[in-house]
């Protein structure tokens, strides 16, 4: 069974904290874009492992509910990111957006539904 308002809830932290996290880091796209983008990969990896522990608290990892979970919370960081990358500040074309940074979102539905399937086994 799925818990929605948790997955919603933490939907919403799975952007909220790379996006705070590549504020702060930003001065480094600017002398190091590729270490910029190397610690942002591992930032949105450690958030789906952080977030999944909490969805997943004193339950029982499922595969089916974890690839769920995790493809919510692609979809979210792509809807959340798209006024600021579209109209905002950033104004990137789609192209430009996805190869830069919505594909790095597919890490949460791959990485929960490995995580989910290692501990199933």
């Amino acid at each position: 069974m799925i818990l929605w308002k948790r997955a919603v809830g933490l939907g919403l932290l799975s952007w909220l904290i790379p996006f705070a996290v590549s504020l702060a880091l930003f001065p480094v796209k600017k002398s190091n874009a590729p270490l910029f983008e190397t610690l942002m990969s591992l930032v949105v990896l450690v958030t789906a492992a952080a977030l999944l522990k909490i969805y997943f608290r004193n339950r029982r990892a499922s595969v089916t509910e974890a690839a769920i979970v995790g493809g919510l919370w692609f979809l979210a960081n792509l809807v959340l990111d798209y006024p600021m990358f579209s109209y905002g500040p950033m104004q990137m074309t789609a192209a430009s957006y996805y190869s830069e940074i919505g594909l790095s979102y597919l890490a949460f539905p791959i990485f929960a539904l490995g995580a989910a399937r290692m501990v199933r086994t």
